[in-house]
Protein backbone atom coordinates (compact mmCIF):
# COMPACT_ATOMS: atom_id res chain seq x y z
CA UNK A 1 0.00 0.00 0.00
CA UNK A 2 1.17 3.60 -0.79
CA UNK A 3 0.11 6.94 0.01
CA UNK A 4 -0.82 9.58 -2.71
CA UNK A 5 2.81 10.63 -3.07
CA UNK A 6 3.37 6.87 -3.67
CA UNK A 7 5.49 6.52 -0.69
CA UNK A 8 4.82 2.67 1.13
CA UNK A 9 2.56 3.81 3.98
CA UNK A 10 -0.21 1.21 5.94
CA UNK A 11 -2.94 1.95 7.91
CA UNK A 12 -3.82 0.74 11.38
CA UNK A 13 -7.11 0.88 13.33
CA UNK A 14 -8.91 0.08 16.37
CA UNK A 15 -12.24 -2.80 15.69
CA UNK A 16 -14.92 -1.57 17.49
CA UNK A 17 -17.74 -3.41 18.86
CA UNK A 18 -15.73 -6.58 20.16
CA UNK A 19 -18.23 -6.82 23.98
CA UNK A 20 -16.82 -8.07 26.75
CA UNK A 21 -16.00 -11.52 26.53
CA UNK A 22 -16.76 -14.61 28.79
CA UNK A 23 -15.59 -18.30 29.25
CA UNK A 24 -17.10 -20.10 26.40
CA UNK A 25 -17.96 -17.24 24.22
CA UNK A 26 -17.39 -18.04 20.26
CA UNK A 27 -14.71 -15.49 19.56
CA UNK A 28 -14.74 -15.76 15.83
CA UNK A 29 -18.59 -14.88 16.11
CA UNK A 30 -17.89 -11.74 18.10
CA UNK A 31 -15.17 -10.94 15.85
CA UNK A 32 -17.30 -11.16 12.84
CA UNK A 33 -20.25 -8.85 14.18
CA UNK A 34 -17.71 -6.41 14.75
CA UNK A 35 -16.40 -6.71 11.41
CA UNK A 36 -19.14 -6.64 9.43
CA UNK A 37 -21.40 -3.59 8.75
CA UNK A 38 -24.74 -3.57 7.06
CA UNK A 39 -24.11 -7.48 5.85
CA UNK A 40 -20.27 -6.13 4.49
CA UNK A 41 -17.68 -7.57 6.00
CA UNK A 42 -15.05 -4.62 6.78
CA UNK A 43 -12.53 -7.07 6.39
CA UNK A 44 -10.67 -7.70 3.07
CA UNK A 45 -7.50 -10.18 1.76
CA UNK A 46 -3.89 -9.31 3.33
CA UNK A 47 -5.58 -7.46 6.93
CA UNK A 48 -4.00 -8.63 9.47
CA UNK A 49 -5.75 -8.74 12.83
CA UNK A 50 -4.45 -7.79 16.14
CA UNK A 51 -6.23 -9.85 18.62
CA UNK A 52 -5.33 -9.07 22.52
CA UNK A 53 -4.49 -12.09 23.96
CA UNK A 54 -6.60 -11.33 27.48
CA UNK A 55 -10.13 -12.01 25.34
CA UNK A 56 -8.78 -15.21 23.97
CA UNK A 57 -7.90 -16.59 27.32
CA UNK A 58 -11.13 -15.42 28.40
CA UNK A 59 -12.91 -17.07 25.57
CA UNK A 60 -10.56 -20.54 25.96
CA UNK A 61 -12.00 -20.47 30.21
CA UNK A 62 -8.14 -19.89 31.53
CA UNK A 63 -9.53 -17.93 34.07
CA UNK A 64 -8.79 -19.37 37.87
CA UNK A 65 -9.31 -17.43 41.28
CA UNK A 66 -7.49 -14.52 42.54
CA UNK A 67 -6.10 -16.03 45.64
CA UNK A 68 -5.02 -19.01 43.61
CA UNK A 69 -2.25 -16.80 41.47
CA UNK A 70 1.00 -17.81 43.20
CA UNK A 71 0.25 -21.58 43.06
CA UNK A 72 -1.17 -20.76 39.11
CA UNK A 73 2.50 -18.82 38.58
CA UNK A 74 3.97 -21.50 39.49
CA UNK A 75 1.67 -24.27 37.81
CA UNK A 76 2.71 -22.14 34.69
CA UNK A 77 6.33 -21.69 35.27
CA UNK A 78 9.11 -23.86 33.35
CA UNK A 79 11.98 -22.46 34.93
CA UNK A 80 12.98 -18.86 36.93
CA UNK A 81 15.15 -16.45 34.98
CA UNK A 82 15.29 -13.76 37.75
CA UNK A 83 13.92 -12.99 41.06
CA UNK A 84 13.89 -9.91 43.00
CA UNK A 85 11.87 -9.73 46.20
CA UNK A 86 8.19 -11.15 45.01
CA UNK A 87 8.66 -10.19 40.94
CA UNK A 88 9.34 -13.47 39.06
CA UNK A 89 10.71 -13.66 35.95
CA UNK A 90 10.36 -16.88 34.68
CA UNK A 91 9.76 -18.77 31.28
CA UNK A 92 6.12 -20.42 31.15
CA UNK A 93 5.24 -23.58 29.58
CA UNK A 94 4.49 -21.77 25.90
CA UNK A 95 8.43 -20.98 26.48
CA UNK A 96 7.77 -16.86 27.24
CA UNK A 97 10.31 -15.19 29.37
CA UNK A 98 7.92 -12.54 31.33
CA UNK A 99 6.74 -11.23 34.51
CA UNK A 100 4.99 -13.83 36.92
CA UNK A 101 4.75 -16.59 33.37
CA UNK A 102 2.06 -14.21 31.92
CA UNK A 103 -0.78 -14.94 35.02
CA UNK A 104 -2.63 -11.41 34.75
CA UNK A 105 -5.11 -9.57 37.06
CA UNK A 106 -5.81 -6.68 34.78
CA UNK A 107 -9.43 -6.42 32.71
CA UNK A 108 -10.39 -9.11 34.08
CA UNK A 109 -13.16 -9.64 36.36
CA UNK A 110 -12.52 -8.80 40.60
CA UNK A 111 -11.49 -11.80 42.01
CA UNK A 112 -9.88 -13.69 39.43
CA UNK A 113 -6.79 -14.09 37.29
CA UNK A 114 -6.27 -14.49 33.36
CA UNK A 115 -3.40 -17.54 32.24
CA UNK A 116 -2.40 -17.14 29.07
CA UNK A 117 -3.79 -19.05 26.16
CA UNK A 118 -2.95 -23.21 26.11
CA UNK A 119 -1.25 -22.73 22.60
CA UNK A 120 -1.49 -19.16 21.16
CA UNK A 121 -0.63 -20.23 17.82
CA UNK A 122 -3.40 -22.48 17.87
CA UNK A 123 -5.49 -20.29 18.95
CA UNK A 124 -4.64 -18.09 16.26
CA UNK A 125 -4.76 -20.51 13.63
CA UNK A 126 -8.82 -21.33 14.70
CA UNK A 127 -9.39 -17.49 14.23
CA UNK A 128 -8.18 -17.26 10.84
CA UNK A 129 -9.86 -20.58 9.85
CA UNK A 130 -12.67 -19.68 11.24
CA UNK A 131 -12.67 -15.81 9.52
CA UNK A 132 -12.21 -17.57 6.72
CA UNK A 133 -14.95 -19.86 7.00
CA UNK A 134 -17.19 -16.77 7.73
CA UNK A 135 -15.96 -13.77 5.44
CA UNK A 136 -14.47 -15.27 3.06
CA UNK A 137 -11.24 -13.18 3.97
CA UNK A 138 -7.65 -14.38 3.95
CA UNK A 139 -6.41 -12.22 6.51
CA UNK A 140 -3.46 -13.06 9.17
CA UNK A 141 -3.49 -12.97 12.87
CA UNK A 142 -1.60 -12.06 15.52
CA UNK A 143 -2.57 -12.79 19.42
CA UNK A 144 -0.23 -10.03 21.84
CA UNK A 145 0.74 -9.84 25.17
CA UNK A 146 2.39 -7.09 27.23
CA UNK A 147 6.15 -7.60 27.93
CA UNK A 148 8.86 -5.62 29.74
CA UNK A 149 12.21 -5.87 28.02
CA UNK A 150 15.83 -6.06 29.34
CA UNK A 151 17.24 -2.60 29.42
CA UNK A 152 14.31 -0.72 28.29
CA UNK A 153 12.16 1.13 30.45
CA UNK A 154 7.93 1.04 29.96
CA UNK A 155 5.98 -1.98 28.10
CA UNK A 156 4.93 -2.73 24.89
CA UNK A 157 2.76 -5.27 22.62
CA UNK A 158 4.58 -8.26 21.09
CA UNK A 159 3.22 -11.23 18.97
CA UNK A 160 2.81 -14.58 21.43
CA UNK A 161 0.81 -16.20 18.66
CA UNK A 162 0.43 -15.75 14.99
CA UNK A 163 -1.14 -17.37 11.71
CA UNK A 164 -0.67 -16.51 8.53
CA UNK A 165 1.74 -13.95 8.82
CA UNK A 166 5.17 -13.75 8.43
CA UNK A 167 6.49 -13.44 11.70
CA UNK A 168 10.23 -12.93 10.88
CA UNK A 169 11.70 -11.06 7.71
CA UNK A 170 15.21 -12.95 6.85
CA UNK A 171 16.98 -9.73 5.54
CA UNK A 172 20.56 -11.91 6.01
CA UNK A 173 22.34 -12.07 2.34
CA UNK A 174 20.97 -9.15 1.51
CA UNK A 175 22.31 -5.11 0.74
CA UNK A 176 21.80 -2.24 2.45
CA UNK A 177 21.63 1.28 0.32
CA UNK A 178 25.24 1.58 0.56
CA UNK A 179 26.08 -2.00 -0.84
CA UNK A 180 27.12 -3.55 2.41
CA UNK A 181 26.22 -7.11 3.74
CA UNK A 182 23.35 -8.39 6.18
CA UNK A 183 24.83 -11.05 8.41
CA UNK A 184 22.51 -10.13 10.91
CA UNK A 185 18.74 -8.61 10.26
CA UNK A 186 16.16 -10.77 10.80
CA UNK A 187 13.38 -8.30 11.66
CA UNK A 188 10.52 -9.62 14.05
CA UNK A 189 7.78 -8.16 12.06
CA UNK A 190 5.11 -9.80 14.17
CA UNK A 191 6.16 -7.95 17.33
CA UNK A 192 6.50 -4.90 14.98
CA UNK A 193 2.68 -5.63 14.26
CA UNK A 194 1.60 -6.44 18.10
CA UNK A 195 3.25 -2.63 18.96
CA UNK A 196 1.36 -0.85 16.23
CA UNK A 197 -1.81 -2.58 17.21
CA UNK A 198 -1.16 -1.50 20.84
CA UNK A 199 -1.14 2.02 19.85
CA UNK A 200 -4.42 2.38 18.80
CA UNK A 201 -6.06 -0.61 20.98
CA UNK A 202 -4.72 1.12 24.40
CA UNK A 203 -4.79 -0.78 27.95
CA UNK A 204 -8.13 0.58 29.14
CA UNK A 205 -10.09 1.79 26.24
CA UNK A 206 -12.35 -1.47 26.13
CA UNK A 207 -10.80 -2.27 22.21
CA UNK A 208 -9.22 -5.47 22.13
CA UNK A 209 -8.73 -6.03 18.68
CA UNK A 210 -6.89 -3.59 16.01
CA UNK A 211 -6.42 -4.54 11.94
CA UNK A 212 -3.30 -3.41 9.80
CA UNK A 213 -3.86 -2.96 6.22
CA UNK A 214 -1.85 -2.05 3.88
CA UNK A 215 0.94 -5.41 4.54
CA UNK A 216 -0.80 -7.93 2.06
CA UNK A 217 2.73 -8.94 1.14
CA UNK A 218 3.26 -10.45 5.15
CA UNK A 219 0.02 -12.31 4.63
CA UNK A 220 -0.27 -15.93 3.48
CA UNK A 221 0.22 -19.81 4.26
CA UNK A 222 3.13 -20.33 6.59
CA UNK A 223 2.22 -23.59 8.12
CA UNK A 224 1.85 -24.45 11.48
CA UNK A 225 5.61 -24.44 12.54
CA UNK A 226 6.06 -20.79 11.31
CA UNK A 227 3.48 -19.29 14.16
CA UNK A 228 5.31 -16.78 16.81
CA UNK A 229 6.62 -19.66 18.87
CA UNK A 230 9.79 -19.67 16.42
CA UNK A 231 10.57 -15.98 17.78
CA UNK A 232 11.69 -17.85 21.19
CA UNK A 233 15.49 -17.73 20.88
CA UNK A 234 16.60 -21.33 21.77
CA UNK A 235 18.62 -22.00 25.37
CA UNK A 236 22.13 -22.43 22.84
CA UNK A 237 21.47 -18.97 21.47
CA UNK A 238 20.46 -17.43 24.46
CA UNK A 239 23.47 -14.83 25.99
CA UNK A 240 20.85 -13.63 28.29
CA UNK A 241 18.84 -16.78 30.24
CA UNK A 242 19.79 -16.20 33.31
CA UNK A 243 19.83 -13.66 35.85
CA UNK A 244 22.81 -12.83 37.76
CA UNK A 245 22.47 -14.78 40.46
CA UNK A 246 20.35 -17.13 39.14
CA UNK A 247 23.43 -17.69 36.54
CA UNK A 248 25.94 -18.66 39.60
CA UNK A 249 23.43 -20.63 41.05
CA UNK A 250 22.99 -22.44 37.93
CA UNK A 251 26.64 -22.67 36.81
CA UNK A 252 27.01 -24.17 40.60
CA UNK A 253 24.26 -26.71 40.74
CA UNK A 254 24.87 -27.98 36.97
CA UNK A 255 28.51 -28.18 37.08
CA UNK A 256 29.48 -31.84 36.38
CA UNK A 257 32.14 -34.41 35.70
CA UNK A 258 31.85 -34.89 31.91
CA UNK A 259 34.21 -37.80 31.01
CA UNK A 260 33.59 -37.59 27.29
CA UNK A 261 34.00 -34.58 24.70
CA UNK A 262 33.90 -33.59 21.13
CA UNK A 263 36.92 -33.36 19.47
CA UNK A 264 35.91 -29.26 19.73
CA UNK A 265 38.22 -27.43 20.41
CA UNK A 266 38.62 -25.15 23.48
CA UNK A 267 39.19 -21.50 23.39
CA UNK A 268 42.09 -20.61 25.65
CA UNK A 269 40.61 -16.90 26.47
CA UNK A 270 37.63 -19.01 28.20
CA UNK A 271 39.92 -21.05 30.33
CA UNK A 272 41.78 -17.78 31.30
CA UNK A 273 38.21 -16.42 32.47
CA UNK A 274 38.03 -19.08 34.69
CA UNK A 275 41.09 -18.61 36.03
CA UNK A 276 40.56 -14.97 36.40
CA UNK A 277 37.68 -16.72 38.33
CA UNK A 278 39.83 -19.07 40.62
CA UNK A 279 42.36 -16.59 41.81
CA UNK A 280 39.62 -14.96 43.68
CA UNK A 281 38.72 -17.06 46.23
CA UNK A 282 39.98 -16.88 49.72
CA UNK A 283 43.78 -17.32 51.07
CA UNK A 284 45.49 -17.69 54.25
CA UNK A 285 47.90 -14.66 54.78
CA UNK A 286 46.94 -12.65 51.99
CA UNK A 287 48.55 -14.73 49.77
CA UNK A 288 48.06 -16.38 45.94
CA UNK A 289 48.42 -20.09 46.37
CA UNK A 290 47.37 -21.31 42.55
CA UNK A 291 48.95 -21.55 40.18
CA UNK A 292 47.49 -23.31 36.38
CA UNK A 293 49.39 -24.70 34.02
CA UNK A 294 47.77 -24.98 30.53
CA UNK A 295 48.23 -27.77 28.14
CA UNK A 296 46.84 -26.37 24.98
CA UNK A 297 48.73 -28.31 22.26
CA UNK A 298 48.51 -32.01 21.82
CA UNK A 299 51.96 -32.89 21.79
CA UNK A 300 52.12 -31.35 25.64
CA UNK A 301 49.50 -33.29 26.41
CA UNK A 302 50.65 -36.70 25.12
CA UNK A 303 53.94 -35.94 26.66
CA UNK A 304 52.60 -35.58 30.66
CA UNK A 305 49.82 -38.35 30.24
CA UNK A 306 52.53 -40.66 28.76
CA UNK A 307 54.74 -39.80 31.64
CA UNK A 308 52.14 -40.50 34.16
CA UNK A 309 50.37 -43.71 32.71
CA UNK A 310 54.32 -45.08 32.68
CA UNK A 311 54.84 -43.79 36.15
CA UNK A 312 51.26 -45.55 37.23
CA UNK A 313 51.96 -48.43 35.85
CA UNK A 314 55.04 -49.07 37.34
CA UNK A 315 53.45 -48.38 40.85
CA UNK A 316 50.92 -50.86 40.23
CA UNK A 317 53.50 -53.42 39.39
CA UNK A 318 55.11 -52.88 42.85
CA UNK A 319 51.77 -53.19 44.22
CA UNK A 320 51.15 -56.77 42.78
CA UNK A 321 48.27 -55.99 40.45
CA UNK A 322 48.27 -58.62 37.35
CA UNK A 323 48.92 -56.63 34.05
CA UNK A 324 44.99 -57.05 33.33
CA UNK A 325 43.84 -55.36 36.30
CA UNK A 326 46.91 -52.54 35.40
CA UNK A 327 44.99 -52.63 32.01
CA UNK A 328 41.73 -51.81 33.71
CA UNK A 329 43.07 -48.93 35.88
CA UNK A 330 44.72 -47.15 32.85
CA UNK A 331 41.48 -48.08 30.82
CA UNK A 332 39.47 -46.04 33.79
CA UNK A 333 41.95 -43.21 33.72
CA UNK A 334 41.78 -42.12 30.00
CA UNK A 335 39.44 -39.34 30.90
CA UNK A 336 42.33 -37.01 30.72
CA UNK A 337 43.57 -38.44 27.37
CA UNK A 338 40.04 -37.67 25.81
CA UNK A 339 39.52 -34.04 26.81
CA UNK A 340 40.99 -31.28 24.33
CA UNK A 341 42.54 -29.25 26.47
CA UNK A 342 44.06 -29.67 29.77
CA UNK A 343 44.91 -27.39 33.06
CA UNK A 344 47.29 -28.78 35.78
CA UNK A 345 46.12 -26.58 39.03
CA UNK A 346 49.16 -26.47 41.56
CA UNK A 347 50.00 -25.09 44.67
CA UNK A 348 52.45 -23.00 46.42
CA UNK A 349 52.75 -22.03 50.06
CA UNK A 350 54.68 -19.01 49.38
CA UNK A 351 53.81 -16.40 52.82
CA UNK A 352 52.93 -19.82 54.95
CA UNK A 353 54.20 -19.19 58.61
CA UNK A 354 56.65 -21.25 60.11
CA UNK A 355 56.03 -23.35 63.51
CA UNK A 356 58.28 -25.54 65.75
CA UNK A 357 55.57 -27.85 66.20
CA UNK A 358 53.50 -30.98 63.95
CA UNK A 359 50.36 -29.83 65.02
CA UNK A 360 50.58 -25.95 64.20
CA UNK A 361 52.48 -27.18 60.96
CA UNK A 362 49.81 -29.07 59.73
CA UNK A 363 46.81 -26.66 60.45
CA UNK A 364 49.12 -23.79 58.69
CA UNK A 365 49.54 -25.97 55.43
CA UNK A 366 45.54 -27.30 55.66
CA UNK A 367 44.33 -23.85 55.35
CA UNK A 368 46.35 -23.31 52.23
CA UNK A 369 45.13 -26.73 50.71
CA UNK A 370 41.68 -25.14 51.57
CA UNK A 371 42.00 -21.79 49.97
CA UNK A 372 43.76 -24.28 46.93
CA UNK A 373 40.64 -26.42 46.97
CA UNK A 374 38.09 -22.92 46.72
CA UNK A 375 40.03 -21.77 43.64
CA UNK A 376 39.47 -25.45 42.00
CA UNK A 377 36.13 -24.96 42.58
CA UNK A 378 35.70 -21.58 41.10
CA UNK A 379 37.34 -22.85 38.56
CA UNK A 380 35.05 -25.57 37.79
CA UNK A 381 32.22 -23.29 38.22
CA UNK A 382 33.69 -20.99 36.09
CA UNK A 383 34.40 -23.65 33.03
CA UNK A 384 30.61 -24.56 33.54
CA UNK A 385 29.37 -20.61 33.32
CA UNK A 386 31.51 -20.49 29.82
CA UNK A 387 29.60 -23.83 28.55
CA UNK A 388 32.48 -26.26 28.72
CA UNK A 389 32.53 -29.63 30.53
CA UNK A 390 35.17 -30.63 32.59
CA UNK A 391 36.35 -33.51 35.01
CA UNK A 392 38.81 -32.62 37.94
CA UNK A 393 40.91 -35.94 38.33
CA UNK A 394 43.35 -36.27 41.37
CA UNK A 395 45.81 -38.13 39.36
CA UNK A 396 48.88 -35.56 39.44
CA UNK A 397 48.91 -35.69 42.75
CA UNK A 398 50.36 -39.18 42.65
CA UNK A 399 53.17 -38.56 40.65
CA UNK A 400 54.09 -34.60 41.32
CA UNK A 401 57.90 -35.30 40.32
CA UNK A 402 56.62 -36.51 37.38
CA UNK A 403 54.53 -34.01 36.57
CA UNK A 404 57.20 -31.15 37.53
CA UNK A 405 59.41 -32.70 35.43
CA UNK A 406 57.68 -32.95 32.48
CA UNK A 407 56.52 -29.28 32.87
CA UNK A 408 59.48 -28.09 33.71
CA UNK A 409 58.22 -26.20 37.12
CA UNK A 410 59.61 -25.13 40.20
CA UNK A 411 60.13 -27.57 43.18
CA UNK A 412 57.83 -25.94 45.12
CA UNK A 413 54.98 -26.06 42.73
CA UNK A 414 52.67 -28.82 43.92
CA UNK A 415 50.62 -30.24 41.21
CA UNK A 416 46.85 -30.96 42.43
CA UNK A 417 45.15 -33.29 40.11
CA UNK A 418 44.84 -32.39 36.44
CA UNK A 419 41.22 -30.37 34.96
CA UNK A 420 39.81 -32.37 31.87
CA UNK A 421 38.32 -29.65 29.89
CA UNK A 422 35.86 -29.82 26.27
CA UNK A 423 32.60 -30.24 25.12
CA UNK A 424 30.63 -32.54 26.48
CA UNK A 425 29.67 -35.65 23.77
CA UNK A 426 26.76 -36.58 26.07
CA UNK A 427 24.40 -35.23 28.28
CA UNK A 428 25.88 -36.04 32.34
CA UNK A 429 23.27 -38.39 33.76
CA UNK A 430 20.71 -36.85 36.25
CA UNK A 431 22.42 -35.96 39.73
CA UNK A 432 20.49 -37.96 42.57
CA UNK A 433 18.72 -34.72 44.65
CA UNK A 434 20.39 -33.83 47.70
CA UNK A 435 18.85 -32.49 50.35
CA UNK A 436 20.64 -29.84 51.81
CA UNK A 437 18.96 -30.22 55.47
CA UNK A 438 21.08 -33.62 55.33
CA UNK A 439 24.07 -31.81 55.31
CA UNK A 440 23.62 -29.19 58.17
CA UNK A 441 23.86 -29.25 62.05
CA UNK A 442 22.03 -26.28 63.97
CA UNK A 443 23.20 -25.39 67.46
Amino acid sequence: MNDADGVPAYRVWALPGVPEVRPGDDLVKLIVAAATADGVPRLVDGDVLLVTSKIVSKAEGRVVEAADREAAIDQETVRVVARRGTLRIVQNRQGLVMAAAGVDASNTPSGTVLLLPEDPDASARALRAGLRAALGVDVGVVISDTFGRPWRNGLTDVAIGAAGVRVLDDLRGGTDAYGNPLSATVVATADELAAAGDLVKGKAAGLPVAVVRGLGHLVGETGESTGARVMVRSPEDDMFRLGTSEAVREAVTGRRTVRAFTDEPVDPGAVRRAVAAAVTAPAPHHTTPWRFVLLETPRARARLLDAMRDAWIADLRRDGKSEESIAKRIRRGDVLRAAPYLAVPCMVTDGSHPYPDARRSTAEREMFLVAHGAGIQNFLVALAGERLGSAWVSSTMFCREVVRDVLGLPADWEPMGAVAIGRAATAPPARPARAADDFVVVR
